[in-house]
């Protein structure tokens, strides 16, 4: 049997059973996917090192941006009350700043300061899906947590092009590039905004509401190569032309509510946990006998739901001391992004393999500690 074969199979089986798995130990399909991928490479059936698997993980990881790229509402962000937009600022801002504090008083590498504060909202949605969209805490948790994933997809991609270019002229010509690449994207949001107000049924002609072709899919695919060949071809950041091309889905195309399900449904259900399970087998089982790799890993945790916790204050005098620590622990899974941001860190040699590990472990503590504890503190019914 041929190595690619063999990782055919074993990808069929583990992304067929991993959701029964997660529904019987009860914890996110995700980090059981990266186990699972960790168990199989060590018992050598798959290699992240088997040039398909690294191709397919690629463009999971790709798609997974795009997917979270539509979980984006512009209109809604800009509708968000003002006092709640300048707190979630003030949050952000606080996590940055205890985030460096906290990479200085222990001595880690710069990068840390980048990937600590880190949000994601892609777990979010899991929790919406089992608390309902009307808590106000996750209404919140939507809102600040696109803003801040917005944010750190930014700095993803003005760290990456640091690490690869280093501090000089080629670094400032890349900036210049996603400087004029940004300044297009906002110029075309306008100009489509005001297009399809004035003429409602482009929207219509190109996604109809009766489609028996996929015209909606085809659609949607094409404009997330056509982002990716534009950051190809400037040299910049793949993952944040994924990001704003799925931020185009639910912005222009508002009568198909359901397109940004599909997409998700596709890219979860094959796809995705492609790259998920890539990344365990990247992850040696043998680093767990790995001196201070479980405790860093718990330290990195630790710090991460920590800063959440302290920031998230700022909205005691709104969601209370129960809705403070739910959202909290809610912006306490950027599982996606921490692994992706880590792995690109890894590759360019800004981190060295044991706090790569560090991540990963640290990445699958934060999950299911948090959605434990979301659990635990949502049925609490004394605790307010």
């Amino acid at each position: 049997m041929t190595a690619e074969v063999q990782l055919i199979i074993t990808l069929s089986l583990i992304i067929a059973f991993s959701p029964f798995i997660a529904k019987l130990i009860r914890i996110p399909t995700t980090p059981v996917e990266i186990i699972l991928g960790s168990i199989a490479a060590y018992f050598h059936l798959i290699s992240s090192h088997v040039a398909l698997f690294e191709t397919l993980a690629e463009f999971g990881f790709l798609y997974l941006m795009f997917i979270a790229g539509t979980e984006v509402n512009i209109k809604k962000i800009i509708h968000t009350d003002k006092k709640i937009l300048k707190k979630g600022m003030f949050y952000l801002l606080i996590l940055y700043i205890l985030s460096f504090v906290f990479a200085k008083y222990l001595d880690f590498s710069d990068v840390f300061i980048l990937i600590m504060p880190l949000i994601s909202v892609g777990l979010i949605a899991s929790l919406a899906k089992e608390f309902g969209n009307d808590m106000l805490w996750i209404q919140l948790s939507f809102s600040i947590g696109s803003i801040g994933e917005l944010m750190s997809i930014l700095l993803l991609t003005i760290a990456s092009a640091a690490i690869e270019f280093g501090v000089g002229f080629e670094l400032a010509q890349t900036m210049l590039y996603f400087t004029l690449f940004m300044l297009v994207v906002l110029f075309l949001y306008r100009i489509m905004r005001i297009l399809f107000w004035w003429y409602p049924e482009i929207g219509t002609q190109l996604m109809p509401h009766l489609d028996n072709k996929e015209q909606d899919i085809r659609l949607s695919i094409s404009l997330l190569f056509l982002f990716l060949s534009i950051m190809m071809i400037l040299d910049l950041e793949l993952a944040f032309g994924a990001f704003i091309a799925g931020i185009f889905i639910p912005n222009f195309f508002k009568h198909k509510e359901e397109l940004p399900h599909k997409l998700s449904s596709f890219g979860f259900g094959f796809i995705i946990p492609i790259f998920f399970i890539y990344i365990g087998s990247s992850f040696s089982l043998h680093a767990l006998l790995i001196e201070g790799l479980v405790v860093m890993a718990f330290v990195i945790a630790n710090i991460m739901i920590l800063m959440r916790v302290m920031a998230s204050f700022v909205f005691y005098s709104r969601l209370k001391l129960k809705g403070t620590f739910l959202f909290a622990l809610s912006h306490s899974m950027p599982l996606t992004l921490l692994i992706a941001v880590a792995t690109l860190a890894h590759h360019s040699n800004s981190i060295d393999d044991f706090h790569y590990y560090a991540f990963i472990l640290a990445a699958l503590f934060e999950v299911i500690f948090s959605m434990i504890a979301i659990k635990l503190l949502h049925h609490l019914k004394n605790f307010k």
